[in-house]
């Protein structure tokens, strides 16, 4: 018997629903667990649907096409197996150790094939989990010189995505169109307030209340792409830019890890600039 998700987004159109589930039930899978959702704004329809039989993807998908409206995009995916990640660091470890930990212990069902760093730090700290890491230092070269050198690396380990664990560089937009879709940072603000460097020396001068992080999936617009998870903590006027920071580590890794158990479990469309995340 097996489990594979099947994911639908299309226009929306009457009676969906209805026929997507007899399809199912037409070559006799059984629906564990369905979750749908319409943008009524943009006329778009969601869903996913969880599913355990015997598969025959190829007919099954032929007698979807035939019956989703035009311009329809699906996807039959197995609900087995872990999903290979490359994680990419630069210095700051909470985040890279809190993923390697989830992993260890298996609180997170995913394969970290390997680990780049563009400084040598965290190295130790890896190895530690048996995990290959490989430092590529940008020193001396052009930005895309080392992304196609970091890249050519990542591919050699065919990842499913790439998480930026506190990866403190600017892609090029040739990296982020290479992966389209598939790579996810975590970003030390409740985005979109007080986007790129210092974030927290930021929200200290304005006084904040309120600090947080945000997981989102990459693109051209720094720290604007989709995002997947937020979440915030209380501050006061007793916190001091540091200890802000020291804070919000702590957020930056229970988001990013949430993030990725929503990714890996196929529980998130992109929408344009946005998500549609089913949890």
């Amino acid at each position: 018997m097996e489990k594979k998700i099947l994911l639908t987004d299309c226009p929306d159109d009457k009676g969906l629903i209805a026929k997507i589930t007899n399809i199912c039930y037409k070559h006799q899978l059984n629906i564990t667990k369905n979750d749908e959702f319409v943008d009524r704004e943009q006329g778009r329809f969601f869903m996913r649907t969880a599913l355990e039989g015997i598969f025959n993807d190829e007919t099954f998908l032929e007698d979807l096409d035939m019956t989703l409206p035009r311009g329809a995009e699906r996807s039959l995916v197995s609900a087995e197996g872990k999903k290979r990640l490359v994680l990419m660091v630069t210095r700051e470890p909470h985040c890279l150790g809190d993923i390697l930990m989830k992993c260890y212990s298996a609180a997170m069902d995913v394969e970290i094939a390997a680990v780049i760093g563009n400084h040598p730090d965290l190295g130790k700290l890896v190895q530690k989990f048996d995990i290959p890491f490989h430092c590529i230092s940008a020193e001396g070269l052009e930005r895309s010189e080392h992304e196609q050198q970091v890249a050519a690396l990542a591919d050699e380990y065919n990842p499913d995505y790439l998480v930026l664990a506190k990866y403190m560089r600017v892609l090029t937009s040739d990296f982020v169109a290479r992966y389209s879709g598939r790579i996810i940072n975590i970003h030390h603000s409740f985005l979109p307030a007080f986007i790129g460097a210092k974030p927290y020396q930021q929200a200290y001068e304005r006084g904040v209340k309120i600090i947080g992080a945000t997981a989102h999936f990459v693109t051209d617009d720094l720290d604007e792409g989709p995002i997947i998870e937020q979440d915030v903590i209380h501050v006061d006027h007793a916190y001091s830019a540091e200890t802000m920071a020291d804070a919000g580590r702590d957020v930056e890794k229970q988001v990013l890890t949430r993030a990725l158990q929503l990714v890996l479990q196929e529980r998130v469309f992109i929408h344009g600039n946005k998500t549609v995340v089913f949890k």
